[in-house]
Parts: C-alpha cells; sequence; structure tokens
C-alpha cells in the first residue's frame, strides 16, 4: 500500500476568559472574521460598531504574538481556521420595579477563543545567545580561594560600586516678575469709601 504524505499544519491559539457579554453577542461579530487572513479581520473589527469587537481584536493580537514569539510564523500570512465563543457563568442581578417588587436578570458572559493556521512553514525562532563571561572573570573562578580573602573581595566590590544619585525632590520655586522676584503679598486694610458729599 503507497504511503499518502499529509501536509501537517501547526494551530495557534489564544482565549480569553470572562469577557463581559453574553456569548451571542460575541457570535454576531466573529462569524465576520472566520476564514479570513489577520490583516482582513483586524480591518473589519476595527470599523466593527460592537462593543466586543475591541475584546476580540485583543484576543487575535494576543494569538499572533504567540504565533510570532513562540513558533516562528509570520502574523500578516496567518489565517483565521477557527473562532468561538462559549457561555461563561452567569451573574445574577436584581433591577427594582413597580411597588416594590424586584426582577431578576442574568449578565452573560462568555470565553472567547481564536485559532490561527499558516499554510507557510514557520521559520526558525531565534534563541538568546548568553554573553561570554570576561577572560580575567574566568581566571578569578579558577584560581581558589580561601576563607578569608573571600569576604574581602565582596567588601571591596560593594565599596567599589557608585551608588546612584538621589533624585532631590522639587521645590516650589517663587515666581519671578520683570523688577526681579515677587515680593510675598502682604494683607492690606481696606479703606472706608467716603461718601461724596452733596452739593
Amino acid at each position: 500500500m503507497a504511503e499518502t504524505q499529509t501536509k501537517t499544519i501547526s494551530e495557534v491559539r489564544a482565549q480569553a476568559k470572562w469577557v463581559h457579554c453574553s456569548a451571542r453577542k460575541a457570535r454576531l461579530v466573529l462569524d465576520t472574521i472566520r476564514g479570513r487572513s489577520v490583516p482582513e479581520a483586524r480591518t473589519v473589527l476595527a470599523f466593527s460598531t460592537r462593543d466586543v469587537a475591541r475584546a476580540i481584536d485583543k484576543v487575535l493580537r494576543s494569538a499572533v504574538a504567540n504565533a510570532e514569539a513562540n513558533h516562528g510564523f509570520f502574523g500578516d500570512e496567518m489565517v483565521i481556521s477557527a473562532c468561538y465563543a462559549d457561555e461563561g457563568p452567569g451573574l445574577k442581578r436584581w433591577k427594582p420595579r413597580a411597588r416594590g417588587r424586584a426582577d431578576r436578570f442574568v449578565k452573560g458572559t462568555c470565553h472567547i477563543t481564536i485559532r490561527l493556521t499558516s499554510l507557510v512553514p514557520p521559520r526558525e525562532v531565534a534563541k538568546p545567545v548568553k554573553p561570554a563571561a570576561p577572560a580575567a572573570d574566568e581566571a578569578s573562578a579558577k584560581a581558589p580561594e580561601t576563607a578569608a580573602e573571600a569576604p574581602a573581595k565582596s567588601k571591596t566590590a560593594a565599596e567599589a560600586k557608585p551608588k546612584a544619585p538621589r533624585i532631590a525632590a522639587a521645590k516650589p520655586r517663587a515666581k519671578k516678575t520683570d523688577q526681579g522676584e515677587a515680593k510675598p503679598k502682604v494683607a492690606r486694610k481696606r479703606k472706608p469709601k467716603v461718601k461724596k458729599e452733596e452739593e
């Protein structure tokens, strides 16, 4: 029997839990971006009039960041393979009504999940390289130390490090005028108004 090679497509996902929006309202927006490329989906979400579009945009950006940082994909070449909103726990609240009665209503929450797929093979993720230690440090590490020398070295190293200067708190400055610094205001007594004598 001939073996058929299937193209393996890896998926990257991101999820936001307990979003304060009902699952039905979130699904209306998710239906508009399903199957679209990432740049196209971002454009659709940017011009959407629904509030939940902002939360979905955050999840999409998180999924793209996961793909680029962890798996070496390029975000603009990815496609939304699946996106869905699951029901979350409902928040029970009360609303006052007429004659002292109350009606109960439920504020729904949802869990939004977005899965991305790339048909282009991922590039290798560059791993951070540790800096090489200087030659002087290697020589000192190899040389054996006595118990008396070790604390003396640590003290000299602590003394050699310069301390960062403290930033002084900003002092209030006196206002300056054209004639120099302003003089403090002195409380003056008001002169009583003299009534003009009628002729």
